[in-house]
């Protein structure tokens, strides 16, 4: 069926000093459009934006091979356009819109192991206990299935077996991925880069890190057997620089963390929970050192902003999940939201020099069925035989998620403005923080502030080249303030996904310590509308409209716009103030995937979730930070 109508005319413009066509899904297939560095291999000065993904499993993590997943060939073949089968139905699955770059983040607890206790070709496979698990896996029913929950609980117990955590296995798997990731390398035109997931998730409290390295991998991961505690993670990630391996972290899930991920307190020792005693100098400036970066939204939801903690946020009650991992509680709410995180860094750095929180924003997938399912049209379920058909993912029952069907949510995007697609140009983008995480679209952004911009910068056909020479890209702090300038100003410019919705609004979301108040406060300014709306005196616009139809999910696109830009300069600054501006772009409302699935499957349309969904994407903020 067809997804949408496009409604508009395909125009040729010049923007960004670039040729773009837009207005048609044809632009997706040209992948080269307005990015000359894919194209001719040369660095671009000014950047191009790369799309991938960078947190995703296959069957070398330990939960997605009881699951069932697919391999790290497949992985990458499915990132770069090409069919493979799906690893549980055997259904044919394509990408539509191939990914720039992949990270496989495989646990790093029995790393590669668990599918050499079912090959016989294995000597692993010799042991009673794998012969057990083997059964196991062929019967889930059956006696066997001890053996795979067993193995399972010894991560959650954090008492490895030793037989398969020996540092030979950890070892040569781990070389083994790197092998692989070097195979599928094609600099300039696709980018594996060396990364793993750290899952530490005490009492199931996640505090899972992914972990990066830039040109050259270590010898082996440090994993949450070594130990659960951040600090001894980023103690692993010290070591590698002083060897000369570039490398850091990404915190995700922070909305099932319980409300540790951005506590105030720092975890000293692990037994059955955290236990905790306030933040020291210490561990807020190495969090700040080895943290750069922070995944705003995946398959177990978002981690933006709540409704109970940013009430005057219409748009905050966006793909929550609602219970911590595999457990199906109900979690703690608060310290675990990025847009809190932001404020309460800000006092944290005011007692102790350094804001640990002072983090960009990637998304990503968490799938762990080895594909990446950024396209809302095409997801075919993230966890293997949990919901691999329409049947499962709709189903009301809780599953072993912790959480009903239909409530997870498909991948985000992680986008990475870098001169190259190197290893080295994703890995310095990310670390520079000139990123930003989607919800799956692939809108094009770009935001910069400074101290005197025109108010017809982002008309200029060099826009990109005087932003950057004028101000700081986002992810940047802002220049000292000039004694003449009364406010920073900022330009912001962004483009549709041709493949899917356009645009309804930018919005520059600020955060910032008020001295009056004694305690940081969120503002939301809608600075560009489609369709000539207006705002109100609030600064409230009206609803873009929705021409979603559920009885086909298609939807026309004679709403919204293809594109928006503005040059905003903040009305309320506060030049004593600490802030932090990030950006963030709504869609016009298109199908969700449950949408998607009840029409092609003639299922009835599930109740747990909203029918459609205004996809989005987050920029990494720009700070503010005042003179001494």
């Amino acid at each position: 069926m067809n997804r949408q109508s496009p409604g508009t005319t395909a125009v040729i413009i010049v923007l960004l000093g670039l040729p773009l066509v837009i207005g048609t899904p044809a632009l997706a297939q040209d992948r080269s459009v307005g990015e000359p560095g894919r194209s001719s291999g040369q660095p671009n000065p000014l950047k191009n934006v790369y799309f991938g993904e960078q947190h995703m499993h296959t069957e070398n993590s330990f939960d997605a091979f009881t699951i069932g997943s697919g391999t790290w060939e497949d992985a990458y073949r499915y990132a770069q356009g090409e069919t493979i089968k799906h690893p549980t139905t055997g259904a044919e699955i394509k990408k539509v819109t191939p990914y720039d770059f992949v990270a496989i983040t495989d646990h790093s607890e029995y790393y590669g192991v668990l599918k050499d206790l079912v090959n016989p070709d294995s000597p692993l496979s010799r042991s009673e206990f794998a012969k057990g698990f083997a059964e196991g896996m062929k019967d889930p029913t059956g006696g066997g299935a001890k053996y795979v929950t067993e193995l399972i609980g010894t991560l959650l117990a954090n008492q490895p077996m030793e037989e398969y955590n020996t540092p030979e296995l950890r070892v040569g798997n781990w070389a083994k991925f790197v092998e692989t990731a070097d195979q599928y390398y094609k600099p300039g035109e696709f980018t594996t880069l060396y990364a793993y997931e750290w899952t530490s998730i005490p009492n199931g409290q996640n505090m899972h890190r992914n972990v990066f390295f830039r040109e050259q991998p270590p010898v082996v991961p440090f994993s949450s057997f070594d130990s659960q505690l951040p600090q001894d993670l980023w103690t692993y990630l010290e070591s590698q620089r002083a060897m000369g391996i570039d490398t850091f972290a990404i915190p995700h899930n922070a909305n099932v963390s319980d409300g540790w991920m951005f506590s105030p307190m720092m975890p000293t020792s692990v037994n059955t929970t955290f236990q905790g005693e306030p933040m020291n100098e210490r561990y807020a400036r190495r969090q700040q050192e080895n943290e750069p970066l922070f995944e705003m939204a995946q398959i177990k939801g978002s981690s933006e902003a709540h409704p109970i903690l940013s009430p005057n946020d219409e748009f905050a009650n966006f793909e929550l999940y609602p219970a911590l991992i595999n457990i199906g509680m109900p979690g703690q709410l608060k310290h675990g939201f990025y847009r809190q995180a932001l404020g309460d860094g800000f006092r944290i750095e005011q007692a102790l020099g350094y804001n640990p929180y002072k983090m960009g924003v990637v998304a990503g997938a968490d799938f762990h069925s080895g594909y990446q399912g950024n396209e809302e049209f095409n997801f075919e379920g993230g966890h293997g035989t949990i919901d691999d058909t329409p049947e499962k993912r709709l189903s009301p029952k809780v599953q072993a998620s912790g959480v009903k069907g239909p409530i997870v949510s498909s991948a985000g995007t992680t986008a990475v403005w870098a001169t190259e697609n190197t290893r080295e140009g994703i890995f310095d983008g990310m670390l520079s923080k000139e990123t930003y995480g989607t919800s799956g679209t692939l809108i094009r952004l770009r935001f910069f502030g400074g101290w005197g911009y025109s108010d017809d910068l982002t008309d200029d056909a060099d826009f990109v080249k005087e932003a950057y020479d004028g101000g700081v890209p986002m992810g940047g702090d802002l220049p000292e303030k000039p004694a003449a300038a009364k406010a920073p100003t900022f330009a912001v410019w962004a483009l549709k996904d041709p493949e899917s919705g356009n645009l309804d609004r930018i919005q520059i979301i600020k955060v910032y310590l008020d001295a009056r108040l004694g305690r940081s406060v969120e503002a939301i300014y809608n600075v560009a509308l489609a369709d000539l709306r207006t705002v109100d005196e609030d600064g409230n616009a009206p609803p873009v409209g929705n021409t979603v139809d559920l009885k086909t999910a298609t939807y026309t696109n004679d709403i919204g716009d293809t594109q928006l830009a503005a040059v905003w300069t903040d009305p309320d600054f506060d030049p004593t103030g600490k802030a932090a501006y990030y950006v963030r772009v709504m869609e016009i409302p298109t199908p969700r995937w449950s949408t998607y699935d009840s029409v092609r499957n003639n299922l009835p349309l599930t109740d747990i979730v909203p029918p459609t969904i205004q996809e989005r994407a987050w920029s990494s903020p720009i700070w503010y930070t005042p003179s001494k």
